[in-house]
């Protein structure tokens, strides 16, 4: 399979990331949203009209598998979180194409280089400890031209929801939600990073009832420039 003929960029613990009581947590909710939030249409669009080799970074208990489209090769799904990564694994069984889920992190990634056509971030962004080391790393396994899908939740809202946000990524919410944060830019953080980005669409999830710090979402594609900058 694929990850026994690609080098690393360095070894990283297999459990780099230990997040136990949230994995089992998030693995009941992102389940139920599927439906009740619209996720699995999400899901469809994130990765429509993708081909070649997927890297998928932060696969989380591999919900996205079932929604790849024929015309994706291979899918290589990054995952450091143990319990998810084995739920990831029986995922990719029932998978429509080949894919093989492997442990690691988005600052460090197994693979070599420029050996991806696509790159698929889904609701990572906001966990990753480095951000742009992850991204400048998106970058390096990408070849020149290729793409970025993205779906992440971030920052929005009036002043006062900005304000709740940096305050509760300053406080409880890294530590009740396996790292996560609800300020980030994302959008703004692929930018900085080199990208050239493509269209973007803001998502509110849930789409109906109040909105929460976590429903800033934006579905988007991002390109790695054909030549170097």
């Amino acid at each position: 399979m694929a990850l026994r003929s690609v080098t690393g960029s360095g070894k990283v613990p297999r459990d780099a990331v230990h997040h136990p009581l949230f994995a089992r947590f998030y693995a009941r909710v992102s389940v139920n949203a599927e439906t009740r939030m619209g996720m699995a249409d999400i899901r469809d669009r994130l990765l429509a009209g993708l081909s070649g080799r997927v890297i998928e970074i932060g696969a989380g208990n591999g919900l996205n598998f079932a929604h790849y489209p024929s015309a994706v090769s291979e899918v290589v799904a990054i995952e450091p979180e143990r319990m998810l990564r084995k739920l990831a694994v029986e995922s990719a069984l029932r998978a429509g194409v080949p894919v093989d889920v492997a442990p690691g992190v988005a600052e460090a990634l197994p693979v070599k280089s420029e050996a991806f056509d696509a790159v698929v971030l889904s609701l990572v962004m906001c966990s990753v400890r480095d951000v742009p080391r992850a991204l400048a790393e998106v970058r390096r396994v990408l070849r020149p031209g290729g793409m970025v899908r993205f779906f992440e939740h971030g920052r929005g809202g009036g002043r006062a929801m900005l304000l709740t946000q940096r305050a509760l990524d300053r406080t409880v919410w890294p530590l009740l939600s396996g790292g996560c944060h609800v300020s980030r830019d994302p959008v703004a953080a692929l930018r900085e990073a080199g990208f050239e980005l493509g269209p973007c669409r803001r998502v509110m999830v849930p789409e109906q009832g109040p909105a929460l710090p976590s429903s800033y979402c934006t579905l988007g594609t991002a390109w790695r420039p054909p030549v170097s900058r």
